[in-house]
C-alpha cells in the first residue's frame, strides 16, 4: 500500500499554486542574502568539508555552497519532481532517495554538516528519534547539523504548520532544544529567521519587523508579567546544533 507521503511527494512541485522553483539559477537570488549569510556564519573554513543536504528541495543550498566553493556537498530529496527541477537549472550533486535510508548508507562520523532544510516538520515524533540518531551517528566531532523548521511560537504559526499536508510535527526552541540534547548534541543554538539588510527594500523591511517584534516582546510583558528578550516570533527559524 503506498503511504500518503509517497503519493504527496509525486506531485508535490504540481501541487503548489506557485512553482516552487524558478525558471533559471537566477531566480535564485532572492535567497542569496539568507543562505550566504549561513554559509558564512555556521560553515567550516574547509572548502573540503563532507556536507549533506537533506531534503535539499531543487537544490536552492547547494547552488549556493557550490558557489561559496565546497566541493563535497550531497543533496538529496525524497520528491522525483523536486529533483528533475534541480536538473533542469543544471544544479548537479542532488538525488532522489529516502533521507533515513541515506543516512543508514554513510559510514559513523563521515560528516561535517548536515542540513536539513524545511525537513524535520514532515516527521512524527516517533519518526524523528532515529533520523536525528542518525545524523548525529554520521557528524564528526565539533560537526554541525543546521535545521530550519516552523515555529509553534509565532503569531503566524498555523500559516506553515497547515500549509503543506505532510506537516507532522511543529517545534518552538524550548521543544528543538529538548529533542537535540537528549540524542547527544553538546550545544544547540536558535536564532530568529528575520530580514538580511542588504538593500533599501531589505533594510525597511529589516526596520518594520524589529517594531513588530517589540509590539509582541510587549504583548507577552503584558500577559505574563516578564519581558523576555530571547523569545523567537518569526514564522520559521534557524537551529544549529553541535556533536
Amino acid at each position: 500500500m503506498m503511504d500518503y507521503r509517497s503519493r504527496i511527494y509525486r506531485y508535490y512541485v504540481r501541487a503548489c499554486s506557485q512553482s516552487l522553483a524558478p525558471k533559471t539559477v537566477k531566480g535564485l537570488s532572492p535567497r542569496a542574502p539568507y543562505l550566504r549569510k549561513i554559509i558564512r556564519e555556521h560553515f567550516p573554513k574547509d572548502r573540503n568539508a563532507a556536507i549533506l543536504d537533506l531534503g535539499c528541495g531543487h537544490g536552492a543550498f547547494v547552488h549556493f555552497m557550490r558557489e561559496a566553493g565546497y566541493t563535497n556537498v550531497v543533496g538529496v530529496d525524497r520528491s522525483p519532481e523536486q529533483v528533475a527541477e534541480a536538473r533542469r537549472l543544471g544544479i548537479d550533486r542532488v538525488h532522489e532517495g529516502d533521507l533515513t535510508e541515506t543516512l543508514r548508507s554513510l559510514p559513523d562520523d563521515s560528516q561535517d554538516v548536515v542540513i536539513a532544510f524545511d525537513v524535520i516538520e514532515h516527521f512524527s515524533k516517533q519518526e524523528l528519534l532515529p533520523l536525528v540518531d542518525g545524523v548525529r551517528r554520521v557528524l564528526r566531532r565539533g560537526g554541525r547539523w543546521i535545521v530550519h523548521a516552523p515555529n509553534g511560537q509565532s503569531p503566524l504559526a498555523g500559516r506553515i504548520r497547515y500549509g503543506d499536508l505532510t506537516h507532522e510535527t511543529i517545534f518552538t526552541q524550548v521543544s528543538i532544544s529538548q529533542l537535540l540534547y537528549s540524542s547527544g548534541f553538546t550545544e544547540v543554538i536558535c536564532r530568529e529567521d528575520t530580514p538580511i539588510p542588504h538593500g533599501l527594500k531589505s533594510g525597511v523591511r529589516w526596520m518594520l519587523w524589529k517594531m513588530i517584534r517589540n509590539g509582541l516582546r510587549l504583548y507577552l510583558a503584558v500577559e505574563t508579567g516578564e519581558a523576555e528578550s530571547d523569545v523567537i516570533f518569526t514564522q520559521n527559524f534557524l537551529t544549529v546544533a553541535v556533536k
